[in-house]
């Protein structure tokens, strides 16, 4: 097994890309539009070192994930809807499988022995019924930019998303409730039956895609080459759609990252 990691910006954002012994886990914080809910960045730490500590020896990634919810909502103080939140990913590499476990909206991409590219995601968010997720993409597609508007639609959206938060009528994420890790995405597939899997948070993924680099090309990168084509992401943003009109998004920049599992 070998594993390439780049992050944009590197370890000082709300990613986070960590290794274990048999594989990786990928955290994406979210950031929070509100100044009453903390920053992610002590969360994704604290969550981070949790998996770490279990995801090796658990008997399932859902039992680690709920494990380490608990024990950094009981050090953090944490309570359910009005503390951060993040996304999880992970890929365990066994013996004879491939365990993979999505809760949020990162992305694993699955290239097959048989050339089959699968896309592992959590779409329960972004298909949550909220006006004003429809509308700031609408006004950013037609011009308006990052105005005053547009954060105060940012704002009113996590309000109703945080009611809607760990919920089965809503969607489910990383925070200060366990119970959230049995209703992650969880696939498996025979060793065999994988040649690599990509890791990627939606920062990464959604630009990467709208600059049109395929995920087998991203798969064969080295450290070096994948931190560049974050740099690419970055300054296509910054130069060619400084104001979300081609790809709408929250904010101009996002937290970019991207793990590679070869097997």
């Amino acid at each position: 097994m070998e594993i390439a990691i780049a992050e944009l910006p590197a370890q000082t954002g709300e990613d986070r890309a960590l290794l274990f012994e048999t594989g990786v886990i990928v955290l994406d914080g979210a950031t929070s539009h509100d100044p009453d809910i903390p920053p992610a960045v002590q969360y994704v730490d604290t969550l981070g070192r949790e998996l770490i500590d279990r995801c090796g020896t658990a008997s399932t990634l859902a039992t680690a994930l709920a494990d380490a919810i608990r024990s950094a909502a009981d050090e953090l103080d944490l309570r359910p809807n009005v503390s951060p939140s993040s996304t999880v990913a992970v890929v365990r590499v066994n013996n004879d499988e491939v365990e993979l476990l999505v809760l949020g909206d990162s992305t694993i991409v699955v290239g097959t022995a048989n050339g089959r590219h699968d896309m592992i995601t959590d779409d329960r968010l972004s298909n949550l019924p909220i006006s004003e997720a429809s509308e700031y993409r609408r006004r950013l597609a037609a011009g308006s930019g990052y105005d005053d508007i547009h954060r105060g639609l940012l704002r009113e959206l996590q309000r109703q998303q945080r009611a809607q938060r760990n919920r089965h009528t809503g969607y489910w994420i990383a925070e200060a409730d366990p119970g959230a890790a049995e209703h992650a995405v969880t696939v498996s597939y025979p060793r065999d039956a994988i040649k690599w899997a990509v890791v990627t948070t939606d920062g990464a993924r959604d630009t990467v895609e709208a600059l049109g680099i395929a995920w087998p090309q991203i798969a064969a990168q080295s450290p070096a080459s994948l931190r560049a084509i974050l740099a690419r992401c970055h300054e296509w943003e910054a130069h060619a759609d400084p104001d979300g009109r081609v790809l709408p998004r929250s904010k101009r920049h996002d937290d970019k990252t991207i793990a590679v599992v070869r097997l």
